[in-house]
């Protein structure tokens, strides 16, 4: 995948992905699709595989079986002729600068200053320069509303504002898929708000493709195109929000939601 990108088709493909823990199966066989701007949340019980998809399209997991497009070019394989053979390093680092991905836990560089966590990458990976890297690091913390937190050190901040300086951080890299995992599970309450906001921001105003894994139901009816359920590493039901939430077709996708919207019942 390289700025010559196939525009046709989807940017993310899980053609008969296969993801094994030992015995366990976690993806099973899953036919997976995400179209370029697509916001797309997927949404299921623990363990379904939801986080996995995530960490596949990192290549921070490797499958084991089948295969993923990303761009309409094969992630953890390289063409060689009219077949497929694993990638090797150099490629997986190549399809990696496509997506920045958001973890549960903010993950920042404790030893360096909120704006030069997000100028770190780009010079060092893309080669920018430091006065461009610093220029597009401070809009981005505009962009978040964290300006003014430019010359702090992570432990000095919040966590709904080390999140955010996560997402920036993940911005700077300029990917064509951001990919969010369950980005504000480890925040207080109060703060799930804020980095709510700046995703929501962002789906609304920016061509991205986002994939989000959350718990956050309302967040995900909102902010969505299409909502996946995910059930035991395969697509159980998927849909328009207002299809899923308001109306979902399958006694498990009934089954989950119910507990999670109605958790007192």
């Amino acid at each position: 995948m390289n700025d010559a990108t196939d525009n046709r088709g989807p940017i993310i493909k899980f053609d008969k992905v296969v993801k094994r823990f030992g015995d366990h199966v976690v993806l099973d066989e899953l036919d997976f699709e995400v179209q370029r701007g697509e916001k797309v949340t997927i949404i299921g019980p623990s363990g379904s595989g939801k986080s996995t998809v995530l960490r596949i399209l990192m290549t921070l997991e490797e499958i084991n079986g089948g295969v993923v497009y990303v761009g309409g070019e094969p992630l953890w394989h390289q063409r060689k002729g009219e077949s497929l053979e694993p990638a090797g390093e150099q490629h997986l680092r190549q399809m990696r600068s496509h997506l920045g991905m958001v973890f549960q836990q903010f993950n920042l560089f404790p030893h360096m200053t909120v704006l030069r966590n997000l100028t770190e990458a780009p010079v060092q990976v893309l080669g920018v320069s430091k006065a461009e890297a610093k220029q597009r690091g401070m809009e981005l913390l505009e962009m978040v509303g964290l300006t003014d937190q430019a010359t702090k050190y992570p432990h000095q901040l919040s966590g709904g504002q080390q999140q955010r300086v996560g997402i920036a951080r993940a911005l700077a890299m300029r990917p064509k898929i951001m990919l969010f995992d369950e980005p504000t599970s480890a925040l207080d309450p109060e703060l799930v708000g804020e980095v709510l906001n700046v995703i929501r921001t962002l789906a609304d105003e920016h061509d991205l493709t986002m994939l989000l894994v959350t718990h956050e139901m309302h967040f995900a009816r909102q902010v969505s195109d299409r909502i996946c359920f995910f059930d035991k590493g395969r697509i159980k039901e998927q849909g328009k929000p207002e299809e899923i939430f308001t109306a979902p077709k399958e006694a498990r996708t009934k089954a989950f939601l119910k507990a999670v919207l109605d958790p007192d019942d």
